[in-house]
């Protein structure tokens, strides 16, 4: 089994910065895209930023310029660092994996989401 756990989330003023952080765990045999979704209360989930494993990243317009994605494949992790935060960019956080295991030893690609991580910005 493979977890993923977020941190970093909180409650900042606009035009503050936060860094959320996602590390991968378990039975891992590589990670190909780690990426970071999110969703306001009463919309659709929608995906904010991603990175593959050859540091390919795909980023939501309403975030480029704002927010860096980044990952450390020798750890497992992937960032996200958010800065000149938005009223509009509250809402809870997902990180999300695309990851190679191997089950009775035949490969198999999974599809990992954290528990979430809240992000609160005050205007």
């Amino acid at each position: 089994q493979v977890q993923l756990v977020e941190s970093g989330g909180g409650l900042v003023q606009a035009g503050g910065s936060l860094r959320l952080s996602c590390a991968a765990s378990g039975s891992i045999v590589s990670i190909n895209t780690m990426g970071w979704y999110r969703q306001a209360s009463g919309e659709q989930r929608e995906l904010v930023a991603a990175i593959t494993s050859g540091g390919t990243t795909n980023y939501a317009d309403s975030v480029k310029g704002r927010f860096t994605i980044t990952r450390d494949i020798a750890k497992n992790t992937v960032y996200l660092q958010m800065s000149s935060l938005k009223s509009e960019d509250t809402a809870a956080y997902y990180c999300n994996a695309v990851v190679l295991v191997l089950e009775r030893l035949t490969p198999k690609t999974v599809n990992v989401w954290g528990q979430g991580t809240l992000v609160t910005v005050s205007s």
